[in-house]
């Protein structure tokens, strides 16, 4: 990586981007960048797709990882490189280390999940497990640099890296010339840095608005001057950056117009109508182009959009919770809370109603001692699906009818 006197002199054009175009074709995917008639018409814009998450390791984060190893001197390759990552620059830069015969090593803290750990080692990095946090893994990287030799490829804050992400906007504008802005994630600020530098030397210069998880609003307060929280669990974890990079913050202060900011749940909508309409799997930090657009329509609306699905990597189980919470959002699933007295037959007579209204139920929940009724009363919660939410509110309008109280247990 290179100094930080020296970050904060260095430049990023469109030179660059072209050069690392050219350096790494051939061995990273053109992936599509497709028309979604479907997005189109719920959000009111015109939404072209580019499907990073193609990529062999899914993610965008090869074109940066392979464009610094491409530029190494031999005696530098020969060493090996070094980086601090739990996520997609990891495997980025195992696979392309790997395949050019530059030892990787990819220090990760002690909690990363085994799945992405192993993910990295199948690719061929050499995982080093220290500290709690990434900010001890990443200090330990930065030892191990000194002590063995090592080059340090940093994920985001490196203008060759930089300039290999802003590839993906070459190849969008290849295919789909009319765009009229990118709205594209920002996390360290690598990807919307050489996107924005390609955008603003276009003939006909494009928009570019950077997406924020709002749990992690570091490039946002930096630029509105606000002092905001930053932390938590969001499902953008490839975005959740406490602070970007040195160089790509001044980058993304002369070609970003906009940052935005979408909550979990905009976040969880996005990743579910891009496998449901598209039929594609996008992580939440992937997604957040398209969250930002359904969260904030009247901002984009009848604009031609660019988006980046930039990675694909999300834990099956966790995408199994994203799409069931998507479904008890739009009111296909549901879980009703009813108060019964405890008689014979009593659950019997509220199925009753189920079956007359072809809801089908999933699950029950009996509770007898742990409740505030008296000692013959009883809680039970029924989760229960059905086509859509009318269907549900005609089945709690039929049981309320009945004398029973029901609360609709809701999500937050």
């Amino acid at each position: 990586m290179h100094a930080t006197q020296t970050l904060e002199a260095t430049t990023l054009g469109l030179a660059d981007i072209e050069a690392a175009a050219g350096r790494i074709a051939g061995a990273v995917v053109h992936t599509p960048t497709q028309l979604s008639r479907t997005l189109s018409d719920i959000t009111g814009a015109e939404i072209w797709l580019k499907f990073e998450n193609q990529q062999f390791t899914a993610a965008y984060k090869e074109r940066g990882a392979l464009n610094a190893l491409l530029l190494l001197e031999p005696e530098r390759r020969e060493h090996g490189v070094i980086a601090a990552s739990a996520g997609n620059h990891a495997q980025g830069l195992s696979h392309h280390g790997t395949r050019l015969g530059v030892p990787v090593t990819i220090v990760m803290p002690k909690t990363t999940p085994t799945v992405k750990i192993m993910q990295t080692e199948s690719v061929g990095g050499q995982v080093v497990l220290e500290g709690e946090t990434f900010d001890e893994a990443y200090d330990h990287a930065r030892t191990l640099e000194r002590e063995r030799g090592l080059t340090f490829v940093h994920p985001f804050d490196d203008p060759d890296v930089a300039a290999g992400a802003g590839t993906v906007a070459l190849e969008m504008l290849a295919d789909a010339p009319d765009i009229e802005c990118f709205v594209t994630p920002i996390g360290g600020g690598g990807l919307i840095s050489g996107m924005g530098t390609v955008a603003k030397a276009n003939q006909a210069p494009i928009e570019v608005i950077g997406v924020e998880a709002r749990l992690y609003p570091s490039a946002y307060a930096r630029r509105t001057g606000q002092v905001l929280p930053c932390g938590g669990d969001t499902l953008a974890e490839g975005i959740a950056v406490k602070e970007p990079g040195v160089f790509t913050s001044r980058i993304i202060d002369q070609v970003v117009d906009d940052i935005l900011l979408v909550d979990e749940s905009d976040l969880e909508q996005a990743v579910a109508l891009l496998l449901q309409i598209e039929k594609t799997v996008v992580e939440g930090a992937g997604a957040a182009g398209l969250a930002a657009v359904l969260a904030h329509p009247e901002r984009f609306a009848g604009r031609r959009l660019g988006l980046v699905l930039c990675g694909g990597n999300i834990d099956t189980r966790l995408l199994t919770n994203v799409l069931l919470r998507d479904l008890a959002r739009s009111g296909r699933l549901a879980r009703l809370r009813i108060t019964l007295q405890d008689r014979p037959g009593a659950l019997y007579r509220v199925m009753r109603e189920f079956d007359a209204h072809s809801v089908n139920i999933l699950e029950i929940y009996h509770q007898r001692i742990f409740t505030s009724l008296p000692a013959k009363g009883l809680v039970t919660d029924i989760e229960c699906e059905a086509r859509d939410s009318d269907q549900i509110d005609r089945l709690i309008a039929a049981l309320q009818a009945r004398g029973y109280q029901i609360d609709r247990v809701g999500l937050n």
